[in-house]
């Protein structure tokens, strides 16, 4: 509201997000609506990247969010609502297409991250 842009705020905010997004699909699992495995990858996916930018920024190096890893978030703010209000919408299982691309952006995003991150961390400290 007041457009400024805190320490705090640069770190709560990807931390709200991701909350927000793991407790939506860690309930829709209880609910039987998503897949327990799948789940466990999207969260995973969160955990690895941010150790990666962990020991990147241990060496004062930042890795950005990258376009796919944009599109992986775009992907969960569709999916989940979707996957919440009602599996079928206009007499497809749109719900279950929107999972299913937001898993694979987050493994296609995991994997670029990586791939990125890897080459300009020095692995020998």
């Amino acid at each position: 509201s007041r457009k400024q842009i805190t320490v705090l705020g640069k770190l709560m905010d990807p931390i709200a997000d991701k909350l927000l997004i793991a407790g939506a699909l860690i309930s829709l699992v209880e609910t039987g609506n998503v897949p327990a495995w799948l789940v466990v990858v999207i969260i995973g996916r969160e955990f690895a990247v941010n150790g990666l930018r962990s020991v990147a920024a241990s060496q004062n190096i930042v890795i950005p969010a990258g376009p796919l890893g944009k599109a992986k978030m775009v992907a969960q703010v569709v999916a989940v609502p979707l996957l919440i209000l009602d599996p079928y919408t206009f007499g497809m299982n749109l719900s279950c297409i929107a999972l299913w691309v937001t898993a694979a952006l987050t493994v296609w995003s995991g994997v670029d991250y990586f791939v990125a991150g890897l080459h300009r961390i020095d692995m020998s400290l």
